[in-house]
């Protein structure tokens, strides 16, 4: 864990930028682009954020954070940090890292989730990678990082939905062959991008994409949940999650974003058939079905045993 404090911010429309560094002027630990850190606002608060400054420069971290309209606090809380405060913030964690062995990267960004794309074009454009960058965005208003690729030793393309709108057809055909995607943003454009990526024939493994919000779903009949190295039992009810049936048995779990978006709470499956309602395991993972994401997955049966 580290204690750094808030040295810059900046607000721009409904995201605020946020530079953060050791008081001390301390390097910080090193980190890939894709890589996000987590933020502890508060009392069981602990949000991931994508880590959007240069991966060479160890003198701070950069945020770039939306105000959520449906937010649970998270976003709330960061936008009322002000210069000067003291945060607490995990080391950087990377799951969404980038593939050295790409004949050329294609990354598209969509809103806020163009952020971690802005750590992997410095880093593509240092390497002297082949790389192009996309954002896309409601209006230039609505662009936060506008500025920021304007400005930008490499080029980048701009796309508002009220002047010219991402053509996904051209971009996607228009490269060379072994081109891995990466994209993060709102839901549709996710889908839009893996499905058409698909289809001009792009393998699974070429496509990669990161969540920043997930609808999640707890329906589901009621099930046994065996803490098998804990020696707890609980009964996990319908619109409850396994993390807090655990918490009421006086089993805490390590939460972070309770959208099975950031891999925290993942443990091992012993017994039992799962129901992976994440967005952090691959196909292949989940069929696997040795691993649970506790935060929002469930039992297709009636009982599971877990290494917790």
């Amino acid at each position: 864990m580290l204690t750094l404090q808030v040295i810059r911010r900046e607000l721009r429309g409904d995201v605020v930028l946020l530079t953060l560094a050791h008081p001390d002027g301390i390097a910080l630990p090193a980190f890939r682009a894709g890589a996000h850190i987590d933020l502890h606002l508060g009392a069981d608060l602990v949000r991931p954020y994508s880590l959007c400054g240069d991966p060479q420069d160890r003198r701070h971290y950069q945020l770039g954070i939306l105000k959520e309209g449906s937010s649970k606090g998270g976003s709330l809380a960061v936008h009322a940090l002000r210069e000067g405060d003291a945060i607490a913030v995990s080391e950087p964690r990377n799951l969404f890292a980038l593939d050295d062995s790409a004949a050329h990267t294609l990354l598209i960004g969509g809103g806020i989730g163009v952020t971690p794309m802005l750590a992997m074009a410095a880093e593509l454009h240092a390497a002297g990678r082949s790389f192009a960058l996309h954002y896309c965005a409601r209006s230039r208003a609505h662009a936060a990082f506008a500025p920021h690729l304007d400005a930008a030793d490499y080029a980048a393309h701009l796309h508002f939905s009220d002047e010219q709108r991402l053509n996904l057809e051209a971009v996607l055909c228009d490269v060379p062959p072994d081109t891995h995607v990466y994209v993060c943003g709102p839901a549709r454009l996710m889908e839009a991008v893996s499905e058409q990526a698909l289809r001009h024939g792009y393998a699974p493994q070429q496509i990669h994409q990161e969540c920043f919000s997930a609808e999640l779903h707890t329906a589901g009949g009621a099930f046994e949940v065996v803490a098998a190295a804990s020696g707890i039992a609980v009964t996990v009810l319908e619109n409850q999650t396994i993390v807090e049936a655990l918490g009421q048995a006086g089993l805490k779990v390590n939460v972070s974003c309770r959208q099975g978006i950031c891999g925290s709470c993942l443990t091992d499956v012993l017994e039992g058939e799962v129901d992976h309602r994440d967005c952090y395991l691959t196909d292949e993972e989940k069929a696997d079905g040795d691993q649970i994401l506790l935060c929002c997955s469930r039992a297709k049966g009636g009982r599971l045993v877990i290494d917790l």
